[in-house]
């Protein structure tokens, strides 16, 4: 069975400039074949009048000539004027004459020779011998006499190819001009439609606070208002979310204290409990544990929305990343590549430490452990990755592991009730950088995270 090759599909922008180029073609097109009906139509037209008076005028000369008596058709033939690389044919009282050409009659058409001997005057344009030529026939005054004159038309059929290929390199200009003002065109009238599209796109990476500038245009103008709209409700949902988030977890710390200290207690006792409550405990303990995890990860997501906007200092970023990634795994991960070393970030320490802290651990508990946290410099941009061991990730879930109370399992796939990696994005989006989930060589996931360098280096 033959493959189907993939259908192309044209953006707006393409297909706005493919319209402008073919209505360009189309009009050039149609403006280069009436040129060219209007011109060749003309230019034979000039041709064979030309043609008609000059044959009118040598068959009075010869005619003149053949009525004096005794003189030689020849002799009254040379006294005929004739255009270069034209010939005469003449016949007269059943004879045929011709000039230097020595053309044979027989090139002549048989019906174009029939009318002209019959009394009328006739034209055709024919090939004689590959070339092109116009001939004219005038009746003289004997009966069956006639002159017929070849006109070549060698030089018209020049001009016409140098007039198709004028006509088809203007043609082709126009078309070219379409498509490069369709591209100006469409880029000016989708200036709009990118604002809207980048606001979205930041919008979405969870920069609640973008907005459009209202329009001048009403139909513009009117979608600025619409995403605004959406944008403010939306940011006053989420808004409303973190404060309620952050309530409840402080509401919880106090309970959650009290059963940490008491959980504690009983661990501390554990060998004087009956064997039947030891699991249990170690349950309860676990369990709490993961709850409390829970409560300080839903307090840290919220922050960004219920306590303002965090100063940042200078920070680092090698310092940092050994001192956070090398604690989180319990064991050397950080490798700092030369260059690297001297870079320093504008940066909130302790968002940046958790940034780094929740990658490493994600890759010892979901990853099957922490290859390698490293540390880049590439241009204006410090970059850091976190190698694990476990199976990747796939491209469906790359997305999905940054939402909220989404983890992966040990097959890679995203599910559970995680909190980490949406705080990383969320945090790593507030510096300004940009995060990634990449194949690591070799096997495994590999988390990017790269961010602007604004605080010059160490000297």
């Amino acid at each position: 069975m033959a493959r189907r090759l993939p259908r192309v599909r044209l953006g707006l922008r393409d297909r706005v400039t493919l319209a402008f180029g073919l209505m360009a073609l189309a009009l050039s097109t149609l403006l280069a074949a009436v040129t060219w009906v209007l011109v060749t139509h003309d230019l034979l037209g000039q041709r064979q009048a030309a043609a008609r008076v000059e044959t009118n005028a040598n068959a009075q000369v010869l005619a003149s000539g053949l009525a004096t008596k005794g003189l030689p058709v020849a002799t009254a033939m040379d006294k005929l004027t004739n255009i270069a690389g034209s010939a005469l044919l003449v016949i007269h009282r059943g004879r045929w004459y011709s000039t230097v050409l020595a053309r044979d009659p027989s090139v002549l058409p048989g019906e174009l020779r029939a009318t002209v001997q019959r009394g009328s005057t006739a034209e055709q344009v024919t090939l004689v011998e590959g070339d092109k030529y116009l001939i004219v026939g005038v009746p003289l005054r004997g009966p069956g006499d006639a002159l017929f004159e070849l006109f070549p038309l060698d030089d018209l059929d020049h001009t016409y190819h140098v007039l198709a290929i004028t006509l088809v390199a203007v043609a082709a200009g126009m078309s070219l001009a379409g498509l490069t003002a369709g591209r100006y065109a469409s880029r000016r009238a989708f200036r709009p439609l990118r604002r809207v599209t980048r606001a979205a796109e930041a919008f979405a990476q969870g920069d609640l606070e973008v907005r459009l500038e209202a329009e001048h245009d009403p139909d513009l103008a009117g979608l600025a208002r619409s995403f605004n709209r959406t944008a403010d409700a939306f940011a006053k949902r989420v808004a409303a979310d973190a404060r309620f988030a952050a309530d409840v977890s402080h509401e919880l710390r106090t309970p959650l204290t009290t059963m940490l200290n008491s959980a504690e207690l009983l661990s501390r006792r554990r060998a004087e409990l009956p064997e039947r409550l030891r699991e249990p405990l170690d349950l309860l303990v676990s369990d709490l544990d993961r709850f409390r995890v829970l409560v300080i990860d839903l307090i840290e997501i919220s922050r960004d929305y219920t306590f303002g906007e965090h100063e940042t200092e200078p920070v680092w970023i090698a310092d940092l990343t050994t001192r956070a990634a090398d604690a989180a795994a319990g064991r050397p991960v950080t490798v700092v590549e030369p260059g690297a070393e001297r870079v320093r970030v504008d940066a909130d320490k302790r968002r940046l430490e958790r940034v780094v802290t929740n990658l490493v651990q994600n890759a010892e508990h979901h990853g099957r452990g922490c290859v390698e946290a490293r540390v880049v410099q590439d241009g204006g941009l410090v970059r850091l990755t976190v190698d694990d061991a476990g199976p990747g990730i796939a491209n469906g879930d790359r997305e999905r592991v940054f939402e909220r109370f989404a983890r992966r399992d040990g097959s890679g796939a995203a599910r559970g009730v995680g909190l980490g990696l949406a705080i990383v994005r969320q945090h790593v989006l507030w510096h300004g950088g940009s995060i990634r989930v990449e194949d690591r060589p070799g096997g495994g996931a590999r988390f990017v995270v790269e961010l602007p360098v604004r605080g010059g280096h160490r000297g």
